[in-house]
């Protein structure tokens, strides 16, 4: 049976890669978890039918057709272009925050369906957030809920070196909480509080909905953002731009 030429596929646009004066490649989650790869042929132009469709953030129903080295867009449909996240600095770097997230912790050859929607609703979080605040939360949460499902969850209970149930320092190389005793024989073992503990289970445990209602202090979330960049960077073993840049800001 013949191979079909051309299929059709919900995606988020991850990442744009300029090609030529007019195309470009576009790296999209899937809302099979997949990550592809796709050149939008005269995207780059300011009128083109494809401009406004593949955007960064875009949420789009394509029909891709099969190339050789790349699939190639024959058409997209918008769902959500997340517009306003464009006219806010603040937001627009947090959502890029969640696309590097996404396209590092996903695979062109393997599918995964809980990527998608949980990466379609934190970028809808970011868009409700209504503070500076609550932007930090909900990065970080998507951080900790995607890298907990790869297999990279926090040990947050008791020591992950000896067991000790009270703990008072947190190292992202090790994996956890650990102890004073066991924090003076690691380097890089930061204080962590009890109530900031509780609030790294808060983001593995609770709803987006649930996060977006809470009330959390300025130095809280900085400690959560700072900290979800620091376990992404560890376990990933990637440099995030995107991270660097928001916490610039």
């Amino acid at each position: 049976m013949a191979k079909t030429r051309t299929y059709r596929t919900r995606g988020i646009v991850l990442h744009k890669t300029k090609l030529s004066e007019q195309d470009l490649i576009l790296t999209l989650l899937s809302d099979d978890g997949c990550q592809r790869q796709a050149v939008a042929k005269g995207a780059r132009k300011p009128q083109g039918r494809l401009a406004a469709r593949c955007d960064l953030f875009c949420e789009v129903d394509f029909l891709l057709a099969h190339g050789r080295s790349l699939d190639i867009v024959s058409e997209a449909s918008l769902i959500d272009s997340h517009q306003s996240l464009r006219a806010d600095i603040e937001r627009m770097s947090a959502a890029s925050c969640l696309c590097q997230m996404a396209q590092t912790s996903s695979y062109s050859d393997a599918c995964d369906k809980f990527l998608y929607p949980l990466l379609r609703r934190a970028i809808q979080a970011i868009e409700q957030a209504s503070s500076t605040d609550l932007l930090d939360v909900m990065i970080a949460a998507y951080v900790f809920k995607v890298l907990a499902h790869a297999g990279w969850r926090p040990q947050l209970d008791e020591c992950i070196s000896c067991g000790d149930a009270v703990v008072s320092r947190f190292s992202a190389l090790l994996g956890g909480v650990v102890c004073e005793s066991c924090a003076s024989e690691h380097e890089g073992c930061e204080e962590i509080s009890t109530g900031e503990i509780s609030w790294i289970k808060a983001l593995l445990n609770l709803t987006f909905d649930e996060l977006l209602a809470a009330q959390v202090d300025t130095n809280t979330a900085n400690f959560l953002v700072c900290t979800a960049h620091i376990w992404a960077s560890t376990h990933l073993e990637c440099r995030f731009k995107a991270f660097e840049y928001y916490l610039s800001l």
